[in-house]
């Protein structure tokens, strides 16, 4: 884990917030910045933009679990969830909305950097995960326009896909474009004169 973290710490306990920072700073994790207003956590947080946001509830309701994880935005950046009570549904609403770490039993300073280093780890495992699934949902359609764009070629030209496909590419290397993209606008064009 990077030494020189951006670390927001959701705390409404000052006493608590006091015993986070200093088990962070003894760590040296970089610069640390307490909030303790609800109401205003997405703005001050996204204003901040840390690297990593720290959550301390001890008892959450599903209510606050939401609130909070959509104020931490997850899908920007590891967000570590700690509560002092068990609940199953909870842990899974937190998990499914994107919190890198859920921990039970609270905070304690000897736990705080495997922890981070774990919420961290996942967090960039995850975002590794949903850029492969984008590629690949957008190679899919790729690949669809490009079937779609062929058929209109084997019907309009008679010729065989092989041949359809060959034209497509040549059209595609003449003006400099991306295959994909000489088919989404033969695909187009097809639809405006149907």
């Amino acid at each position: 884990m990077e030494n020189a973290l951006s670390i927001v710490i959701v705390e409404q306990d000052t006493e608590r917030a006091e015993q986070i920072v200093d088990a962070l700073a003894s760590a040296g994790l970089g610069t640390i910045e307490v909030l303790t207003q609800r109401g205003t956590l997405a703005a001050r947080i996204k204003a901040i933009n840390p690297d990593v946001v720290l959550i301390d509830v001890s008892d959450p309701s599903r209510d606050t679990l939401e609130e909070l994880t959509l104020a931490a935005d997850p899908m920007t950046r590891p967000v570590a969830m700690f509560v002092d009570h068990d609940d199953a549904g909870l842990a899974r609403s937190a998990i499914e909305a994107g919190v890198s770490a859920y921990v039970v039993d609270g905070l304690s300073a000897k736990r705080l950097r495997p922890i981070l280093d774990a919420a961290i780890t996942r967090f960039n495992m995850f975002g590794r995960l949903r850029k492969e699934l984008e590629q690949s949902k957008r190679a899919l359609e790729e690949r669809k326009v490009i079937d779609r764009a062929k058929g209109i070629l084997m019907k309009a030209r008679g010729v065989d896909e092989e041949e359809a496909y060959a034209l497509l590419r040549r059209t595609a290397m003449d003006q400099g474009r991306k295959v994909a993209d000489v088919a989404q606008g033969l695909v187009t064009a097809a639809g405006l004169l149907s």
